[in-house]
This record gives C-alpha cells, sequence and structure tokens, in this order.
C-alpha cells in the first residue's frame, strides 16, 4: 500500500452498545457489523459497566439505553459525559420517556434513537455523531424539545437569555438554526456562510456557552423561547 492510500484509509467508528436487553445488544451488534466503516467494540448489560467498558473498548460512540436495572442509562451518560475525552452519546428510548430524554440531553448525550429506528437510520445516526453532527432532526426531536423544555417551564429562562445574549450576531444566527434543528450545510445556505466557517462559529460558541454539543445549544435556545 503506498502512502497516499495509507492516508485515504480511515480506521471503523468504533460503538460501545450497553442495554439490558441480549436481543437488543444481538440486534444492534448485527446491524452494526454489517456496515464495513462501523465496529462494535464491546457491550454492557447496565450503566454500572460503562466505566470499565469505555476503558477497555476506548469506543467513538456509545449506544445507551435509558432504562437499565442497577445503575440507568442517564447516570451513566452523565458520568461519561463529566470526563475529559468521552466518547459520544447517543440514548436509546421510546416516545414515553420524553423526560427522561430531556435529561440524558442535558447531560451531553449528542441525540437518540427509538428502538424500532429502521437499520439504516441507526446507521446513519451513529456516523454523524462519531463526525461531530447531532440527531437533532427538525420533525422527531425538535417537537420532543419544545414539548419538554418549552420557556413556560423553565424558570432558567432569564439565564439562557443572557447567555446567548453574549454571542455575538452571527453566533446568535448560527445558535438559532441549532435550534431550529439546521444541519451544518442547511446553516451555511441560510446564513450565506461557508460550511467552514458554520463549523468555526459553532466551535466558538461552544466554548463562550461551555457547552458539550449542538444538541445542549438547541436546549439553550429553547430555554430562552427563541425557537
Amino acid at each position: 500500500m503506498t502512502v497516499r492510500e495509507q492516508e485515504t484509509v480511515r480506521e471503523p467508528i468504533r460503538v460501545l452498545i450497553v442495554d439490558d436487553d441480549a436481543l437488543v445488544r444481538a440486534g444492534l451488534s448485527m446491524i452494526l457489523s454489517g456496515a464495513g466503516d462501523l465496529e462494535v467494540v464491546g457491550e454492557a448489560a447496565d450503566g454500572s459497566e460503562v466505566p470499565a467498558a469505555v476503558a477497555a473498548h476506548r469506543p467513538d460512540v456509545v449506544l445507551m439505553d435509558i432504562r437499565m436495572p442497577r445503575v440507568d442509562g442517564l447516570a451513566a451518560t452523565e458520568t461519561l459525559r463529566g470526563r475529559a475525552e468521552s466518547p459520544e452519546v447517543i440514548v436509546l428510548t421510546t416516545f414515553d420517556a420524553d423526560e427522561f430524554v430531556l435529561r440524558a440531553l442535558r447531560a451531553g448525550a449528542s441525540g437518540f434513537l427509538l428502538k424500532d429506528t429502521p437499520p439504516a437510520a441507526i446507521l446513519d445516526a451513529v456516523r454523524k455523531v462519531a463526525g461531530g453532527e447531532a440527531m437533532l432532526s427538525p420533525t422527531v426531536t425538535r417537537r420532543l424539545i419544545a414539548h419538554v423544555a418549552g420557556p413556560d417551564r423553565h424558570p432558567g429562562r432569564r439565564q439562557a437569555l443572557t447567555m446567548i445574549g453574549a454571542l455575538s450576531e452571527r453566533e446568535r444566527d448560527v445558535a438559532l438554526a441549532i435550534g431550529r434543528g439546521r444541519s451544518n450545510a442547511e446553516i451555511s445556505q441560510e446564513l450565506f456562510m461557508s460550511v467552514a466557517t458554520v463549523k468555526a462559529h459553532v466551535s466558538r460558541l461552544l466554548v463562550k456557552l461551555s457547552l458539550n454539543n449542538r444538541v445542549q445549544v438547541a436546549l439553550l435556545v429553547h430555554d430562552a423561547g427563541l425557537a
């Protein structure tokens, strides 16, 4: 293999599956292992096993069930995202767990998947999250966040407005677009700037707001009543 060919070879995205249901783990493993650019590096049956599994397998993305018997996915996500260089987390849930999902997103999860999500969409979600995007679809996720994070239900609205007010005008425009569920490419078209410039604005506003990812930016926008 030439040097040029070696440079183009990408390491597979490493995935850890966390779910107390062995059948769910097996199904997800089969789906993910069928993609050449993804690798299931480990499994865990409870949130209590996550720190050791992450240390042992060094995943890029963790698929995290919410409801587990000893340590649930919410607590496990909070623990993981509180550490430096933690993997991205996608929570697995159903629609009857809206407020649990919100807590996971606030803890730093990059999005969520319903357990009946089609296989192709699961693969797409893992790839996007590993690439720095967030699972914040305009249809499902925005409706969920709007339902549980509306301004009437959050006394922190003033603080959220203050935080957004500290952004530059362009950063604020980007933050509001993220709150509407826009991707980098869509923000680029809406605001007439290159995708590289959008990414630079996103990086700066994350630092200014002391947030982990785009989902938390969207939640802040909703808390401020601006979405």
